[in-house]
């Protein structure tokens, strides 16, 4: 099972994460870990790493180099992760979507459906954090690392509505869930904990290491 966490700085994905990985090991649930990009093109990098410092260039290229290293990320990385047991995402093509979407003016829409044509990097289930933009910019303000331009207030509460946006179009192109909560309170920790290891007890143990329990 490939799970997805999405949302702005400070919505807690970060302690969603720690929690998950820390709960499914402690129940012998081999979960892993991975990151948005693959970083394995040089070409890709250097335009992705463009996008992150927030300058948008063509957008003909910057969509290519996204779905060229979500291809090589879903080969390279998720699928062999995958045969080890499942997979937690921390962003994935949602994030992604949304940051070209915000660079480039435009709806979430179209880039949501190039990026999910990588059918072998479609997460069965994806979480997006709704927590409140104020929410989440107290929290980064406590951080001592220097501020992201997705991380300034007028950004951050514009990728708020480009994640939902994001969201429906992605559910629409493939059928599968996301599930949208805050991460706001302890509570709205304790129950995104609960609803991804459900899913994560019944997604199975991986094929390799059903035979090899077996002899």
């Amino acid at each position: 099972m490939l799970l997805a966490l999405e949302g702005i700085a400070g919505a807690g994905k970060s302690t969603l994460r720690d929690r998950l990985l820390a709960t499914a090991h402690a129940e012998d649930i081999p979960l892993s870990h991975i990151g948005q990009f693959s970083w394995l093109s040089h070409s890709a990098t250097r335009t992705l790493i463009h996008l992150r410092a927030g300058h948008a260039g063509d957008e003909r290229e910057a969509i290519e180099a996204a779905a060229q290293d979500l291809a090589l990320h879903s080969r390279f990385n998720i699928a062999v992760a995958l045969t080890e047991g499942p997979v937690l995402a921390d962003r994935l093509t949602l994030s992604t979507a949304c940051l070209l979407a915000l660079l480039h003016r435009q709806p979430a829409d179209a880039y949501v459906e190039r990026l999910a044509e990588q059918t072998q990097a479609r997460p069965q289930l994806t979480v997006l954090l709704t927590t409140e933009p104020d929410v989440c910019h107290d929290r980064i303000t406590r951080r001592a690392t220097e501020r992201r331009f997705t991380e300034q207030p007028e950004a951050a509460a514009r990728l708020a509505d480009l994640y939902n946006e994001a969201a429906d179009a992605w559910t629409k192109a493939t059928g599968l869930p996301v599930l949208k909560h805050p991460c706001t309170t302890h509570a709205d920790l304790e129950a995104l904990v609960d609803a991804c290891m459900e899913d994560l007890r019944s997604a199975g143990t991986p094929a390799a290491t059903k035979k090899e329990a077996s002899r």
